[in-house]
């Protein structure tokens, strides 16, 4: 059998700390308990607000089309 070689990998740069980076702390927002009516809420709202996003994005390509179908008509009437 023969040795498996190993790749040396150099070191990884050092981790400076930056003043900014010790002197501000993260703190997570405190966890708030919600009823299961209030979760099917929020999901109703997240849905509704990517409905409309999808809406909007559906009417952007519905316009473009009508552009590229107004070109087409143009292109084989030549």
């Amino acid at each position: 059998m023969t040795p498996s070689k190993r790749r040396a990998e150099p070191p990884a740069p050092p981790i400076v700390a930056t003043p900014e980076a010790t002197t501000t702390k993260r703190t997570r927002k405190p966890w708030k308990k919600r009823t299961p009516a209030e979760v099917v809420l929020a999901q109703i709202d997240r849905l509704r607000e990517d409905v409309a996003k999808k809406e909007e994005e559906f009417k952007q390509a519905q316009k473009q089309l009508e552009k590229l179908e107004q070109a087409r008509k143009i292109f084989e009437s030549l």
